[in-house]
């Protein structure tokens, strides 16, 4: 049954061509025959088909439309069925009890077809697979991010000979892509504001890309900011947390995956990039996603922003009035009992609730802004010091192992030395969540843990 079934998955893979440089997709078709039943009464095609498919007569194969016209000329109109390749025309051994019940009633007839199947048939998968060496087949190249109309390559060395082949097969094979491109950094290797140089494969050098995450739409040019398609669940998960009404500091905001969907839970968000180019997309995205009211950029240092950003929310004084579900008014005019909005206050707090800090290369090393960030100022925390202080969620970059518990102690221990303070994996409220594999041996981390009462008020 093994080989029956390796013999039958051949039958229908593209044809073989590891020599192949330059895509000829003239190559990539095939004419396979099976047989076919034909259907000598269109009223019956339905009852046919089920039946046919009740007793698995009928060819299964993805992307491949089942009742297909009579190939017989002659035969307008006419309709058949195909069938699976087991099953031979002369030989009714091969047919089941309800393929020859059919027959023998003079509902169907079973005759020879050809199946072409061609270069549009076969995926990005099957074509890249009989392409490539057959010593590379074991993995191929698919780990590539989609961003708006462009996709991003990271290929390894021996991938790098058909990189044109690989460019051109993604975009035929995913619709909507218009341009590919390959790092040419090292794998790792990033600049101050997380930008990297590439080379284009296929299409025209136009990275000006849309996308949307979470109803929120962003237009930027990919070469210039930082964006992580597979970063979008993290995004969601960490805007969970806040409610509205809060205030958060998204310290590397970078054009606003975080801060432009908090701004429509109305959450009160100071965000900042140090790239010119993230505030600039980030400051558009606000207003492209109406969230001016709740949302502000910032293009400053980091490690000043956690300061200042602290001490213009403690003198802030400004509030949003709401619009929510309308009220009946009860009038004496002629308008009595016509429905008005009724509206909300939400009050910016004076507090951040959070701070988020996204820049897993080096985010722990802005730690220690935080050291005597309310220094003199414990009253305001009053009388429950501790719940007030606000939750820190700062990315960072770690090994892997299969319970992360190395990893957990050593990205406490770092936090710890930056902060001057014992964290430790099992105190109240810490989270060291596991975002993604980054590299083979490398994984992204989340570490969320509330401000030490010890840090925040430390005398500077």
């Amino acid at each position: 049954m093994a080989d029956d079934a390796e013999s039958l998955d051949k039958m229908f893979r593209p044809p073989i061509n590891r020599a192949m440089r330059s895509l000829d997709r003239a190559f990539f078709h095939k004419r396979i025959p099976i047989c076919a039943a034909r259907v000598l009464d269109n009223k019956t095609i339905s009852k046919c088909l089920s039946d046919l498919q009740a007793s698995r007569d009928i060819l299964k194969l993805d992307r491949i439309a089942n009742v297909r016209p009579d190939p017989v000329e002659g035969s307008p109109g006419r309709r058949c069925l195909l069938l699976k390749p087991e099953i031979q025309e002369q030989d009714s051994s091969t047919w089941s009890s309800k393929l020859r019940e059919l027959v023998q009633a003079r509902q169907l007839n079973i005759i020879p077809y050809e199946l072409h199947l061609d270069y549009s048939y076969w995926t990005y998968h099957d074509i890249i697979s009989s392409i490539l060496p057959r010593y590379e087949t074991d993995e191929i190249p698919s780990g590539f991010s989609t961003v708006g109309h462009v996709v991003h390559l990271n290929l390894r060395e021996p991938y790098l000979p058909y990189k044109h082949l690989i460019a051109e097969v993604i975009r035929d094979k995913n619709s909507g892509i218009k341009t590919v491109i390959n790092k040419l950094d090292d794998v790792g290797e990033e600049n101050e504001y997380r930008t990297f140089r590439y080379e284009v494969l296929v299409g025209n050098d136009d990275l000006n890309v849309e996308v949307r995450e979470e109803d929120c739409v962003f237009r930027f040019d990919y070469s210039k900011v930082y964006w992580n398609p597979r970063l979008n669940t993290e995004h969601r998960r960490l805007i969970e947390k806040f409610q509205e009404g809060e205030a958060v500091c998204d310290v590397m905001a970078g054009i606003g995956p975080f801060a432009v969907p908090a701004g429509k839970k109305h959450v009160f968000v100071k965000a900042n990039d140090l790239n010119p180019d993230g505030y600039k997309y980030l400051a558009d995205a606000i207003v492209r996603n109406k969230v001016n009211e709740f949302v502000e950029p910032f293009n400053d240092d980091g490690h000043d922003f956690i300061k200042t950003a602290t001490a213009r929310l403690l003198q802030s004084d400004r509030h949003v009035e709401l619009i929510t579900a309308p009220a009946k008014v009860k009038t004496t005019t002629p308008n009595e009992g016509k429905e008005a909005p009724a509206t909300k206050r939400l009050y910016q707090p004076k507090i951040f609730d959070h701070f988020v800090m996204n820049l897993p290369a080096s985010a722990i090393t802005f730690l220690p802004s935080f050291v005597g960030l309310y220094s003199g100022q414990s009253h305001l925390f009053q009388p429950y010091t501790e719940t007030l202080l606000p939750m820190i969620h700062v990315y960072c970059f770690s090994t892997k192992s299969d319970d992360n518990l190395e990893e957990k102690i050593k990205i406490c221990n770092e936090i710890s030395q930056q902060l001057k303070y014992e964290i430790r994996p099992d105190a109240p409220e810490m989270e060291i969540y596991d975002v993604r594999d980054v590299a083979p041996n490398k994984r992204m981390f989340c570490a969320s843990f509330r401000l030490p009462v010890a840090v925040a008020f430390r005398a500077k």
